[in-house]
């Protein structure tokens, strides 16, 4: 029943100050030229699609319809020792040097606004205090919304709209002050985690399973191979799928392979960097909100199995401000005890329904 679990929301204002608008100038640059050839050379007006609406949407949605058991908090901005845990110090020192610029970091539309640095050491922070929340006891679970999303940012380069990587960030900080052992990160959004994968690439501390729509689309990268190196060879497990994978799809890859492989690992900690853009209305791979709802409730349980519950959850994309608020309103409602519903075929609901409402037009039975 909704109520009967304990959820935190971290979140800021701050972060609605990273805001990238491609008409202005930025800082001339290789970069800057590359991205204006590219948006010169498109059909439509481009504009940036991480905007700060993403944020405002959630909430204005959770206002509107507040959900019993979830309070909010904001966290404290990410210090640059917690960043260096999974960053270079030369990524950090650009990143920093760009505050109060505007600026393109990568041609694949990674840019700053003025106040995008805070807004990110600000991501970075709410994420921590997530992880630090649920390990603390203070709840029973935690979700970060947070933006600039992070799942893309390496440890030498922004990149994907990210700019540090936020989930990774709070794992480190997991390991090197809350004393968590063994830690999985599950990874739904539609596009691959590749710098989450790079950060852990070798460390069999960090279990990271990430489902997502398999190469070309972005940033190519995930294949069923890859699976980590050295000590971590095996501790990466990768879930690439057609774009129009879908609910039972998703069910299958949780049950078959994610919760099999969190009972060999046995995680102390488990975050997940949850993405929306897998929704039927936004990138790709056909979720409903059922979908997010059952995904989420394996995670929980999951968490509940192995590590007291111990769960924390970090925005990354989703793009369609419909989907995006939607779909994090149905996971904080699991989280919140809420029923999970059972999924079926896609259609398949909206089929049986219409067959209710028009048998009667093929009967001679009066009602």
């Amino acid at each position: 029943m909704i109520g009967d679990r304990t959820v935190t929301v971290f979140t800021d204002e701050v972060m609605l100050g990273h805001h990238p608008e491609v008409d202005l100038p930025f800082l001339p640059s290789r970069v800057e030229k590359r991205v204006r050839t590219i948006l010169q050379e498109l059909d439509f007006k481009w504009s940036y699609p991480e905007h700060p609406g993403r944020l405002s949407a959630i909430m204005e949605l959770l206002r509107q319809e507040p959900i019993q058991g979830v309070q909010f908090k904001a966290g404290p901005h990410a210090t640059y020792e917690q960043l260096g845990r999974v960053h270079t110090a030369t990524h950090l020192d650009h990143i920093f040097s760009l505050e109060g610029k505007r600026a393109w970091l990568d041609r694949d539309t990674t840019a700053v606004s003025p106040d995008s640095i805070k807004a990110a050491t600000s991501a970075a922070g709410n994420a921590i205090a997530a992880v630090e929340a649920v390990v603390k006891g203070e709840c029973q679970s935690a979700f970060a919304l947070v933006r600039p999303p992070g799942h893309h940012a390496e440890p030498v380069r922004a990149r994907g709209f990210c700019l540090f990587n936020n989930v990774a960030v709070a794992a480190a900080h997991a390991q090197a002050r809350l004393g968590c052992e063994r830690i999985l990160i599950v990874d739904w959004d539609a596009h691959h985690g590749n710098g989450t994968q790079d950060i852990f690439w070798a460390d069999p501390d960090v279990l990271f399973f990430d489902i997502h729509c398999a190469a070309p689309f972005y940033p190519g990268s995930g294949g069923l191979e890859d699976v980590g190196a050295g000590l971590g060879e095996g501790y990466t497990v990768n879930v690439p799928v057609p774009e129009d994978a879908g609910d039972i799809a998703f069910e299958k890859a949780f049950r078959e392979i994610l919760i099999p492989a969190a009972e060999h690992f046995e995680p102390d900690l488990v975050l997940v960097s949850a993405g929306f853009d897998p929704h039927r209305n936004d990138m790709a791979l056909n979720l409903t909100y059922d979908g997010f709802a059952v995904l989420t409730r394996i995670v929980q349980d999951i968490a509940d199995r192995h590590c007291d519950g111990k769960l924390a959850l970090v925005l990354e994309g989703g793009y369609n401000l419909t989907s995006l608020s939607r779909g994090v309103h149905t996971v904080l409602e699991v989280l919140a005890g809420g029923d999970v519903p059972e999924l079926v075929e896609c259609g398949l609901n909206a089929v049986m329904e219409a067959a209710a409402f028009h048998r009667d037009a093929f009967t001679d039975e009066e009602g």
